[in-house]
Order: C-alpha cells, then sequence, then structure tokens
C-alpha cells in the first residue's frame, strides 16, 4: 500500500464521537464528585440550614416539599442541591433546561408524565418561553393544567390535573424572572461564591474520591487559582492529577499544583487566556478604555456574548475591569497585574473616553 494513498485514521464523525465519549467520561467523574447529602455538602451554609429545615417539616408532615428556587453563578452547585433534595425526599428526579421548553405543549408533556412527589429540576428556567411560562403558574399553584384542543374558535381547554410534586428552578439571572413566576417558589436561596478555605475543603474531598495523593498547600495553591467556584476546581484537580502523574510523581505539591496550571494557562489570580486576552485587549490596544463591548470582542476574536457572560463577570469581581456607560474600562489592578505602566496624558489634552465607547 502506498502510504501517501493511505485513509485517514480520523474523520470528522469520528471526532465527534471521540469528543462525545470525552464529555461522557467528564460527566461521569462530576457525577462520582458530587455529594449525596445537605451533610456532605461542602459550603453555601445558610441555603443549607434553611433549605434542611425545608426539607425535614415537609418529611414530618409526610408531604411534598415547597417549590424551590436556586439563584447563583455557574458551578456553585444547583444542580447538585436539586439532587440532594431529590434524595432527601426519596423522590425520583427529572432533569430538563428553560431553553428545551419552547412551546407550552413541551411542558405539559413533561408536567403530565411526572409521579407523585417527584423532584423537577428545570435549569435556566429564565430562558423559558412566555408561553410554557404561563402554563407552569398554573402547575405550581394548582398542580393542574390546561391542555388546548383543537385550534381558532373551536379550540377547547381541557383541565388535567397533577399529582402534587415539588419545582426546582436554577438561575443565574434571577433578575429575568417575572414576579409572579418568583413568587411561587416556597423557597428561594442565592448562591454565593465560595471562600478560599470552602474550596480547599471541596479539593480535599475530590482528591479522596479521585485517590489523588495531595499536600495541603497543593490544595491551596488550586483553591486560589479556582475563581471561587467548586467545579472549576474540581476540573483544574483532575488536570493537575494528569499533570502530577505524567510529570512527577504523582504527588500533588504547592510547586507541582502552579507548574501544572501554568501549562494549562492558568494564572495565579484565577485568570485563563480568555480573560487575559480580554484585559490585553483592554490596556495595549484602547490604552485602558472605555472602549464599547462589541469592539473588545472583535479585537479578542471572540463573540460578544462569550466575553460579555464567560470573561467579565469575573474580571469585574477581581476588580480588573469596570463598565461605565461610555465603555468597559481598565482598573489599576489591572495594569499591575499585568505588569504593564498606564499611559501618561497630558494635562488638556483629549482624552480616549470618545473614541471607543458605545
Amino acid at each position: 500500500m502506498n502510504w501517501d494513498d493511505e485513509a485517514p485514521t480520523t474523520t470528522p464523525a469520528g471526532d465527534r464521537l471521540v469528543g462525545a465519549a470525552a464529555d461522557r467520561e467528564e460527566q461521569a467523574v462530576e457525577a462520582a464528585l458530587r455529594p449525596k447529602d445537605l451533610e456532605e455538602f461542602v459550603g453555601q451554609e445558610r441555603v443549607r440550614e434553611q433549605l434542611d429545615l425545608v426539607l425535614k417539616a415537609a418529611r414530618q408532615r409526610n408531604a411534598t416539599a415547597d417549590h424551590v428556587l436556586l439563584s447563583g453563578a455557574p458551578g456553585l452547585g444547583k444542580t447538585t442541591l436539586s439532587m440532594i433534595i431529590a434524595a432527601e425526599m426519596g423522590a425520583p428526579i427529572r432533569i430538563t433546561s428553560g431553553p428545551a421548553i419552547q412551546h407550552a405543549g413541551d411542558l405539559a408533556a413533561i408536567l403530565s408524565s411526572l409521579t407523585e412527589g417527584e423532584v423537577l429540576f428545570l435549569d435556566e428556567i429564565h430562558r423559558m418561553s412566555r408561553p410554557a411560562e404561563e402554563m407552569l403558574y398554573m402547575a405550581m399553584e394548582d398542580f393542574r393544567v390546561d391542555v388546548i384542543v383543537g385550534k381558532g374558535p373551536g379550540a377547547t381547554a381541557i383541565p388535567l390535573e397533577l399529582p402534587p410534586f415539588t419545582l426546582v428552578g436554577a438561575t443565574t439571572r434571577a433578575g429575568l424572572l417575572p414576579p409572579p413566576l418568583r413568587d411561587r417558589f416556597g423557597f428561594t436561596g442565592h448562591m454565593e461564591f465560595y471562600a478560599p478555605a470552602e474550596l480547599e475543603r471541596v479539593i480535599h474531598r475530590s482528591a479522596r474520591l479521585l485517590d489523588v495523593d495531595i499536600e495541603a498547600d497543593g490544595a491551596a495553591e488550586i483553591a486560589g487559582r479556582s475563581r471561587g467556584t467548586p467545579r472549576i476546581a474540581n476540573r483544574l484537580l483532575r488536570r493537575v492529577r494528569d499533570y502530577a502523574q505524567v510529570k512527577t510523581d504523582g504527588v500533588v505539591t504547592r510547586e507541582v499544583a502552579a507548574r501544572a496550571l501554568a501549562v494549562y494557562e492558568v494564572d495565579a489570580r484565577g485568570l485563563d487566556r480568555l480573560d487575559r486576552a480580554v484585559l490585553t485587549a483592554l490596556l495595549k490596544l484602547f490604552g485602558g478604555g472605555p472602549v464599547g463591548l462589541s469592539t473588545l470582542a472583535v479585537a479578542v476574536g471572540e463573540e460578544r456574548e462569550t466575553v460579555e457572560e464567560v470573561a467579565e463577570p469575573f474580571l469585574v469581581r477581581e476588580g480588573l475591569l469596570a463598565r461605565t456607560p461610555r465603555g468597559r474600562i481598565a482598573t489599576p489592578a489591572a495594569w499591575n497585574h499585568l505588569g504593564l505602566v498606564p499611559p501618561q496624558q497630558s494635562a488638556g489634552a483629549p482624552g480616549q473616553q470618545g473614541l471607543f465607547g458605545g
């Protein structure tokens, strides 16, 4: 056989299969690391205490738990808490998301198949369509829905009784929920970012489950770069584990963790490649701003939504970037972090804020 004519060993379809298998493996690892009850859940003490009371009271009354709304940034444990709620109530759980429910019929099909006491976890509930949202009002309050049969003047509404169930809604944008929907939740919990000490506990627990030999200073190094988010902490731990296994003796120390995370482009404050690209463009191309979000996104070769939803929240929280009516501006801390010196503007000279705002 002529090697130049040999068929490729991989194809786009094969690449997709490999990628899907990798995603499933990651999901399986994440599922294995999830705590199974409130006692095991690390952090969020106030929410855990309040939720524990809600669930214990429901069990004592032999009743279905009130509907629960969990809000907060991605990766803080909203999905995990929904699974814990189902486990604590001894009930099955059904998982779906707002974007998947674009028609009232989609929601009606899910609701009509629920069993008594079942937990329905609705992620990204703020992205549900308006018709489905209006149907949800009645389902949450009266445990029934009206199914419309036919079209036009001859359409008929047939009431469908639902078994009592618990809706657990999760959202990263609680302000986008209409008050009528928000008010129907019996308990609302806001998830806060984790302190480094809490993340160290998460990392030590995950290391035990993954059989990773990690020292206290290694866990502290990973926690400090995890952006206050357990999901990120667990992901970084797995990447550091890989590095320690291949490059060293398998023990995760501070030095090993630092070298590993440098390979994966996560710096000492937790900034990744995209974060630094946004800051670098803001400082070097636009003199620290103000600059419009769309212009900044084009400069780093990313979609506007990616910069706004992925990079900006962390940069703002870290005090490295500020949003102003005229555009995004870098703070002095941003210049310091990248080791750059702010440009000096002469007195009376026009500033740059009018150039890139909007």
